[in-house]
Formats: structure tokens, C-alpha cells, sequence
């Protein structure tokens, strides 16, 4: 039997960054995986893939250009699947081989097969080669997986969830999305950027509920601007599959009405992967999502076994999953460097336009009772955004009145996710509204979105519009 430090259950974001980070501080370390790649969901079929379709939408749909340019060009040919499958393929192949690298530098050892616990520091790896690993420490980080609802018929041709949706054959004509959350809502804007008819279907009226909603309403008005039609207070019933795929899918919704759509996805939910581990061995148990409840140091009530990335439940996203798992490190070997994952975190939203946010919402503002003030600038309306020809967009900022600090940074349009960065700053900074006017940005910049938003909320907190 083999004796390890740490062991790792699973490559993804999470599990990655824990084994290499101890790998660096001199532990011996063995990594679990059982796919053939590296790199987890994150890699393979979520994150990295997701985003690499919209950006192939956006481009081969001209939108690059023709929406965000304002300049009309023509597509020499119709774009294809196989485009967005090559890069696709591509960026998975390169990203799975970086993981794969980057545990190889650290000196992991890595078995590839299914982990499950034989007792609280025993695991049995089951693949082409079985082994039983003890380990002083043990991490699970093994991710989620789509959940299936009974009613619903997947058969990964035309009926997809958020792992198969990935792998489609062609651009559908239209597509019945359903679940309005963070995945349903980038999908539907991506389909709809290719040309497809798309229907969204949510059980209430409330979407993305933790995103500041002045920021949601414009999303949705966007959506509707660009034909998606949007069923709220609406849940499915069942969904009927032709024999022929030339013919339509039914769709039928409690309501009684009928969509005839080329592909339906259901977008409304993930589950732990934890169904095969095994946890009554070690002592542990999963909740009914299969998640696995953990302490502020991602610790299992079992204090040898941590847990880390999207098995924990929410935030469930691969920037939060990573240092999670150098936390989690951190605690185990007290290595005295990254103690606690930030609680300013980025929210990213690869909608079309993306949505990023940081700090308090005004929802949220409110709820707490605080005496605030907001500030807001858009895109159409900075020089940068004018060259790019952007319509929509926008930046909005929240700040308390007493001491003008800045609690939240909300921002939809092109860009986000990378400009709220320097949102995160400011709040982590306690910078006020007056020391963003005082920064200098490069000019012309998206930036300046921040500047103008600090002299639009002076001049709401004055009674006035400052210039």
C-alpha cells in the first residue's frame, strides 16, 4: 500500500491547485482522476468549453464587428459546428495538457481510475490499474455533474444538459431552454447570438437572484431585444421526442402550451459528485444534492478529510474552487500564506453581454439598512465605448453617503468580467467615490466608466449632475 501526505479525489480547478500547492511545499502527493483528461469540468465540459462557444458565436455571428464596431461585413461562408468543435477541441486538449504539466513539475503522483473510501485514510483507486492509497490527509474535490429530472427523455442528440450540450452535432433552429440561473441565462444569449429561435423557460419571475437587479433588468431587456422569449411562472410538464429528427420536439409546459423547438436544454441544476466515494466508510455523509457540508477551513467533520470546488455546493465556480483548495492546504500543513478565500469575490456571467459584479447589490443595501448612494455611466456614452460602437452597456456603483466608500460594483455590457477587477480593488480598498475621480486612466478606456460613475453618484448625493 501506498503512503502519502495528501491525497487529492479529482483534477479540476479545485483539486489541481491543492495537489500542486502541496507538491510545492515538499508533500508527497497522489491525485486521483478518472477521466482520461485532466482539468475537470472546469476544463472539459464547463467552464473553459462554455466560454470558448461564446466567443465563437460572437465572432462568427459578426458581432465582434458588426455590434460592437458598428461596421458591416460578410461572412465568406455559413459558420458551422465544426467551427466552435475545433476550437473547442482545441482549447481543451492544450488546457487538459497544462494541468497535466503542471502536476508532473510539482511531482504528483497521479492514478487514473474511480476513488472511493475503504476507511477514514484508506482509498481504493479502481482503473486499469487498482491500487489502495493511504493517506494522512485526504481532499475531495471531485466536482458535480448535471442533474436529470425524470420526466425529462436525455439522449444527448436533441435533449441536453449543461455536460451533452457541449457536444451538438449542429446549430439548432431554435431551442427550449429551461432553468434561468447563471447557465441557462449564457446559453440562451449564446444560441440567440447564432441565429437560433430561443425560448426560456423559468418556474418563477426571479432570476440570478444574488446579481444586483438594475443590473438584471438590463439583461432581460437585452433578451428581448434580441427575439429570446422569455416564459417566467411557467414549469415543464414533459417533453415528447419524434421518431424522426426531422421533426420537432414537443415541449409542453403546465400551462398547457406547446413549443416545437430542433433541441431542448435543461440548465436548472448540478449535483456533488460524491455518489461513488463511498463517504459512510470514512464517516462522512452527502446532503440530498449530494454536496458535502464543510467548515471555514473546508474541513469535513471528519478533521483529516477536506472538501473543496463545486462538491461543497455554491459558489461553485472554478475561481472560488481554486483557492479553496490552497486554503484547504494552507490549513492542513499550516504553510502561513493564503489563509481564507477572499470575501470579495467576482461573480462572472458569460451572457451576451456578460454581467460581472462585486460588493453589496442595492438589494442587498438596502436589506442591511445602510444610508446609501449610487452612481451609474454607460458604454455608449465613454470614447472607448463610442469607438467600439457599443449600445448597451453599463457600470453602476454603490457607495455609502457618511463616508462615500464604494460597497458594490455592478457591471453589464462588454468587457465585465475583466473591468471588475478593479472594482474589487476599490471595495477591498475602502476607496471612496473622491479617489476614483482622483485616478488617472488611460485614455480612451473602458475605465473611464468608473470615474464617470464617481461623478454621476456626487452629483446624486449633491442634488445635481456633476460634469
Amino acid at each position: 500500500m501506498e503512503k502519502y501526505d495528501l491525497i487529492v479525489i479529482g483534477s479540476g480547478p479545485a483539486g489541481e491547485k491543492a495537489a500542486v500547492k502541496a507538491g510545492y511545499f515538499g508533500y508527497r502527493v497522489a491525485l486521483i482522476e478518472k477521466e482520461k483528461n485532466y482539468g475537470g469540468a472546469g476544463v472539459n465540459t464547463g467552464t473553459l468549453p462554455s466560454k470558448t462557444l461564446k466567443e465563437t458565436a460572437l465572432y462568427l455571428s459578426g458581432k465582434y464587428d458588426k455590434g460592437l464596431f458598428g461596421v458591416d461585413r460578410d461572412i465568406e461562408r455559413e459558420a458551422t459546428v465544426e467551427d466552435f468543435l475545433y476550437r473547442k477541441n482545441w482549447i481543451i486538449n492544450t488546457e487538459s495538457e497544462e494541468v497535466r504539466q503542471n502536476l508532473i513539475r510539482h511531482k504528483i503522483d497521479v492514478f487514473h481510475g474511480v476513488a472511493s473510501f475503504e476507511s477514514a485514510h484508506e482509498v481504493r483507486v479502481k482503473g486499469d490499474i487498482e491500487a489502495v492509497l493511504s493517506g494522512d490527509y485526504i481532499i475531495i474535490a471531485s466536482g458535480s455533474y448535471p442533474f436529470h429530472p425524470v420526466n425529462i427523455p436525455f439522449d444527448r442528440k436533441r435533449v441536453h444538459d449543461s455536460d451533452s450540450i457541449l457536444d451538438i452535432k449542429h446549430f439548432p433552429p431554435s431551442i427550449a431552454v429551461l432553468g434561468a440561473g447563471v447557465i441557462g441565462c449564457e446559453y440562451a444569449t449564446i444560441f440567440s447570438t447564432m441565429g437560433a429561435k430561443v425560448f426560456l423557460i423559468n418556474r418563477s419571475d426571479k432570476i440570478l437572484p444574488f446579481i444586483d437587479q438594475e443590473v438584471v433588468s438590463h439583461l432581460l431587456d437585452h433578451m428581448r431585444a434580441e427575439g429570446i422569449d422569455l416564459l417566467f411562472n411557467k414549469s415543464l410538464k414533459g417533453i415528447t421526442v419524434p421518431t424522426s429528427e426531422a421533426d420537432p420536439l414537443k415541449v409542453e409546459l403546465e400551462s398547457g402550451e406547446i413549443l416545437n423547438v430542433d433541441m431542448f436544454l435543461f440548465a436548472a441544476g448540478r449535483n456533488g459528485r460524491s455518489g461513488e466515494l463511498c463517504l459512510e466508510k470514512a464517516g462522512l455523509e452527502a446532503s440530498k444534492r449530494e454536496t458535502i457540508e464543510v467548515n471555514d477551513h473546508y474541513q469535513t467533520k471528519v478533521p483529516h478529510i477536506y472538501a473543496v470546488g463545486d462538491v461543497i455546493g455554491f459558489p461553485a465556480l472554478a475561481s472560488t474552487g481554486m483557492d479553496q483548495g490552497r486554503v484547504a492546504v494552507a490549513h492542513i500543513f499550516q504553510t502561513k500564506d493564503i489563509e481564507e478565500v477572499s470575501h470579495i469575490l467576482p461573480y462572472g456571467i458569460y451572457t451576451v453581454p456578460e454581467i460581472s459584479t462585486a460588493g453589496l447589490s442595492e438589494e442587498e443595501a438596502k436589506a442591511e439598512g445602510l444610508a446609501y448612494c449610487v452612481g451609474v455611466a454607460y458604454h455608449k456614452d465613454m470614447p472607448r465605448g463610442k469607438i467600439m460602437g457599443a449600445k448597451r452597456g453599463m457600470l453602476k456603483l454603490i457607495f455609502t453617503k457618511d463616508d462615500l466608500i464604494i460597497r458594490g460594483v455592478h457591471i453589464i455590457g462588454h468587457l465585465a468580467t475583466e473591468l471588475i477587477h478593479h472594482g474589487m480593488s476599490l471595495i477591498e480598498g475602502k476607496k471612496t467615490v473622491v479617489d476614483v475621480i482622483g485616478k488617472v486612466y488611460n485614455f480612451p478606456t473602458l475605465h473611464d466608466l468608473y470615474k464617470y460613475a464617481a461623478y454621476d453618484g456626487l452629483g446624486n448625493l449633491a442634488g445635481h449632475k456633476l460634469k
